[in-house]
């Protein structure tokens, strides 16, 4: 059995009536304004919940009707344009005004259209030269929360949920993040500086969509749980490995490709979304 969670800024009753009659639901119960789930949904009727939805821009997943936020062990998150509102690499390169010709690589990468490994090369090379005090502007300065992301990671840490924060990105603001929001592990690439300046290279293996699933897996493993104790959230092209390791893997505001192929998606609400479809 299941219940259908149906979330957006406003959802009207009729049509929260309709999706129980689409699903099969028997009872409404409200999560809070913005939130709804629907106990003793069918999930035999996704394809109509999900055609309903799409056309009222609800959000909306079916979750095993026994399955609350205290049963999930470990929460994974990308960074960038996921748990951040930004692309770190190309607010970096608006600093030595190359955003253009880096962003275009960035949303080529996230799209899956190049190799991610050489696409972080590219780019991190043309940042050759910059002085280092440009990590801290653009963290000052750009670097924002995505809504509703202190809600979410409290809400599951308060359940008991371990953290992991694995990214594409740079170490630089991954361990600033994991001291502001107390998370339990974060892996991301490490950018070689010599003379406080960019040298062009990363140190070390990429972090890339393979390293994801298998830091993903390893983590999981070390805390004893099992895959649908784990929550994954990313957006781009190499989240989807990981995405589909975890028991419930959400798309969120993401790229085609991944709103095609994530198993549940979070488009019109904020990351606290996440958090509800486990309340």
């Amino acid at each position: 059995m299941y219940r259908l969670v149906i979330q957006a800024p406003e959802i009207a009753t009729q049509n929260l009536k309709q999706l129980a009659r689409l699903s099969g639901a028997h009872t409404i119960e409200a999560i809070n304004q913005q939130a709804f789930k629907l106990h003793g949904a069918e999930i035999e009727n996704d394809e109509s919940v999900a055609d309903f939805c799409e056309s009222n821009q609800y959000d909306y997943a079916f979750i095993p009707e026994d399955h609350s936020v205290r049963d999930i062990g470990l929460v994974v998150m990308d960074m960038d344009s996921t748990l951040i509102t930004i692309e770190c690499i190309d607010e970096i390169a608006d600093m030595c005004n190359l955003k253009p010709q880096v962003a275009a690589i960035t949303a080529a990468a996230m799209r899956g259209e190049l190799d991610f490994n050489e696409s972080l090369t590219q780019r991190v090379a043309l940042l050759a030269g910059l002085d280092e005090s440009a990590l801290e502007c653009v963290y000052t300065e750009r670097l924002q929360l995505m809504a509703g992301a202190e809600t979410m990671l409290k809400g599951f840490q308060a359940a008991g949920a371990k953290t992991l924060l694995i990214s594409g990105g740079f170490t630089f603001f991954t361990e600033k993040l994991q001291a502001k929001l107390g998370l339990t592990r974060t892996i991301a690439n490490v950018l070689e500086i010599e003379n406080g300046k960019l040298t062009g290279r990363v140190i070390g293996e990429i972090v890339n969509a393979e390293r994801k699933r298998t830091e993903l897996i390893k983590m999981r493993d070390e805390l004893g749980l099992r895959a649908d104790q784990v929550v994954a959230m990313g957006d781009g092209a190499n989240d989807l490995p990981m995405l589909h390791a975890a028991g419930f893997g959400v798309a969120c505001h993401a790229k085609p490709k991944v709103q095609a192929e994530a198993p549940l998606k979070i488009n019109f609400v904020g990351l606290d979304g996440v958090l509800n479809y486990f309340k």
